[in-house]
């Protein structure tokens, strides 16, 4: 069965910066979409920022298994009914690809907790991304590394959690390094967050990178496992009898205990 895919992308700069159409003629959204389509892996859609609820409908959202998130310069437009509407999706399953400055979204700073601050220049830099963690699925079918000839630079510190998994660290050509791939388990959800993809620059035309990216949806795809009963509002049975001289609980509203 094909992985529900939705690209959300804030499509702003597409509109604006002849570079960038020129680049992205589709939208990055829409060259995303096609290489993930092209895989046959896939059923995808794609949103963007100024359709209706920002194209994250309940609807659409509830038919999504993993979204994929492009963001910049309108992180502050993106509404925060929306965010808690995308947030709860992911605790209750939902895959999240993050790309790029998509590290400055309101969602992605509400998953990790932290301001996901860095250094950036903007200089035309070589990045070249180090697999760290060969043995990944994110990683199945790229060499030990991937190099794009220009490139924004991000450097470290990354103000993040520590990953639950790194996969990727790029070094750039003013020696700065960064942690590049990271994967995060959220709830019964996934987090990918993947570094390259300056929307001045070719990157999401790279076969490398779109191959990361699919690989990255793959991974973060909801899978069949149980969904924890956690007792609020309700006591819970216990699996095996209670010794004699156990407290006796009664069920309420809010969960109270009565003396043996």
């Amino acid at each position: 069965m094909a992985i529900r895919v939705t690209v959300w992308n804030e499509f702003r700069h597409e509109q604006e910066n002849p570079v960038v159409t020129g680049i992205y003629p589709e939208g990055i959204h829409g060259t995303i979409a096609q290489a993930l389509t092209a895989r046959g892996a896939f059923d995808v859609r794609t949103a963007t920022l100024d359709e209706p609820d920002h194209g994250l409908t309940p609807d659409v959202l509830a038919n999504t298994d993993v979204l994929i998130w492009w963001g910049h310069k309108a992180h502050r437009d993106v509404r925060d009914e929306i965010v808690d509407r995308v947030q709860q999706r992911i605790l209750d399953g939902m895959g999240l690809v993050v790309l790029h400055s998509g590290h400055h979204s309101k969602i992605f700073r509400r998953m990790m907790g932290t301001t996901a601050n860095l250094k950036w220049r903007e200089a035309n830099d070589k990045e070249r991304l180090w697999v760290v963690q060969p043995g990944h699925p994110i990683v199945e079918g790229i060499g030990e590394y991937i190099e794009i000839d220009e490139e924004e630079m991000y450097g470290e510190h990354f103000d993040i959690p520590q990953p639950d998994e790194l996969i990727f660290v790029s070094w750039f050509t003013g020696g700065e390094v960064f942690r590049s791939g990271c994967c995060y388990f959220r709830g019964r959800g996934k987090i990918f967050y993947f570094r390259p993809g300056h929307e001045t620059y070719p990157t999401y035309h790279n076969k490398d990178v779109l191959l990361v990216i699919g690989n990255g949806a793959l991974w973060a795809a909801p899978v069949n496992g149980p969904v924890p009963d956690y007792g609020i509002g309700k006591w819970n049975q216990p699996l095996e009898p209670l010794p004699a001289k156990a407290k006796q609980f009664v069920s309420s509203e809010t969960t109270s205990a009565e003396p043996g």
